[in-house]
């Protein structure tokens, strides 16, 4: 009985599709009505998002049997029933995304296509100024496709072959190549503002050069795999990218040009408090015209992300009836890091993923052999209490070195693993699992599977109010004026 109701893919409510569907062809529509609004693309950005969530909501579950007879299908290891469940679905929501961004670029490039026609249709007239094509900003979003695009290859491959950990974690350093190029073509800087202690000794600027460029592959590899190495029950992939996008589309629409203004008062009274609004005062754009360029396009790229991740997390929530597979992952880690680099806000960017951080080093141990890492390092599943409780790693082959007892005793004394001594040597024997949700069943017990991704939910969602506090109430500090 249970293996057929997991089997069943989860009803799409026809009401939702009578809603949305309407509303996405209006937004898609209004940019080309008169009077045409202030930000155009803007509406075409939030109708393709529409559209998103509406073609992963029905796209994931249609297609899941061809997965399956590909043999990209696999088994739930926290549930008692054999169903296989198709895997890599991640492939459906990433191939989605990147069509519809390329679909966008008449919207975002229409009004640069308008004006260099006229002007040079016009430009017969000896002295007449043409307005000359963005083509920065058309090489900067066709990088950022193809940065996606080979993120999303990779990612399947990965999905695919079984790259091993260690040997999957520089592949997207591979997928930012695209960026990079174009970032130095460009003459991109790589001058860094100092914090302000620190400017006694190295000034008030200083030039990073190539270690610049090393810091964005680096950035483009950890957005990557951190939400990949946080995985393992259903939903937590992609609700740690529902999360963070979320995240970035809020600090995104402060810089933007609205109508109406009005200031968020901190206290501390460490800043003036968060402006939003005000036309060309642009919130905490403060008039900068090229900021609100920057977060416009980090919008174009995180709307429709939060669309196509809506929509799977429909189907990838406890009962897990999808799995994304590395290839979600993959990209929307990308999506990420393509937004931080190219929008120049990657030290926000770090802030959102301040639980990934967390986990990231509480798993270095493991990731780079100091403690044995077995293959799945997910939960332990109780089938007769249908709860998880933390998994464990053993030393069986060899015993732990000094370094890894001393890292494991310290996490030990943190209350961030659990462990077994041998009753004559004391040596470590045994350690959960280093991963973030081994510690919440240690902290908070044994849980249910959906209990515990919505602590996970919960921790990001507090790990994204903390960066906002951080970002808009203490960087002054250590940063004077609007430093991100």
């Amino acid at each position: 009985m249970a293996q057929e109701w997991a089997s069943r893919p989860r009803p799409i409510p026809r009401s939702l599709l009578f809603a949305l569907v309407p509303t996405a062809a209006w937004f898609l529509l209004r940019p080309l009505l008169e009077p045409v609004p202030a930000l155009p693309a803007l509406y075409a950005a939030l109708g393709l998002s529409i559209l998103a969530f509406l073609g992963s909501l029905c796209l994931v579950p249609a297609l899941g049997p061809t997965f399956i007879r590909a043999n990209l299908k696999g088994r739930d290891l926290l549930k008692t029933y054999d169903t296989p469940i198709p895997e890599s679905q991640g492939l459906v929501c990433a191939s989605l995304y990147i069509l519809l961004l390329i679909l966008f670029i008449p919207y975002a490039f229409s009004e640069s296509i308008t004006n260099h026609h006229d002007h040079a249709s016009s430009s017969g007239r000896e002295g007449m100024v043409v307005k000359e094509f963005p083509h920065h900003q058309l090489a900067v979003y066709l990088s950022s496709i193809l940065s996606l695009l080979i993120a999303a290859m990779l990612g399947f491959l990965d999905d695919v072959f079984d790259i091993r950990w260690r040997h999957k974690l520089p592949i997207p350093i591979i997928a930012c190549i695209p960026l990079l190029i174009v970032y130095y073509s460009e003459g991109g800087a790589t001058d860094v503002v100092v914090p302000i202690p620190l400017r006694w000794l190295l000034g008030t600027l200083i030039n990073l050069g190539p270690l610049y460029y090393a810091y964005m592959s680096l950035l483009s590899t950890f957005c990557t795999n951190s939400i990949n190495i946080l995985a393992g029950i259903n939903g937590s992939e992609v609700s740690q990218a529902v999360i963070i996008a979320a995240s970035v589309i809020l600090n995104d629409l402060l810089y933007l040009p609205w109508a109406f203004g009005f200031r968020i008062p901190l206290p501390m009274h460490v800043t003036d408090g968060v402006k939003v609004g005000g036309v060309w005062s642009a919130g905490m754009a403060y008039g900068s015209r090229i900021l609100v360029e920057r977060h416009l396009f980090s919008l174009y790229f995180m709307l429709p992300l939060l669309g196509v991740c809506l929509g799977f997390m429909y189907h990838n929530w406890y009962p897990a009836r999808a799995f994304p597979g590395d290839t979600l992952c993959y990209v929307t880690g990308m999506a990420f890091a393509v937004v931080g680099i190219q929008a120049h806000f990657s030290k926000t960017l770090l802030l959102f993923f301040i639980p990934q951080i967390f986990n990231f080093v509480l798993s270095c141990p493991q990731l780079f052999g100091l403690v044995p890492c077995p293959r799945h390092r997910v939960p332990r599943y109780d089938p007769e209490t249908q709860v998880l409780h933390a998994s464990r790693a053993e030393f069986k082959d060899k015993r732990p070195t000094v370094l890894a007892s001393l890292v494991l005793r310290v996490f030990s004394a943190l209350g961030l693993v659990e462990l077994s001594l041998d009753e004559r040597t004391h040596e470590v024997t045994q350690t959960t699992n280093l991963t973030i949700l081994n510690v919440f069943l240690l902290r908070f017990g044994p849980m249910r599977e959906d209990s515990l991704t919505r602590v996970l939910i919960a921790t990001q969602v507090c790990g994204s109010l903390v960066a906002f506090f951080v970002r808009y109430g203490l960087a002054g500090l250590v940063y004077d004026g609007n430093r991100r």
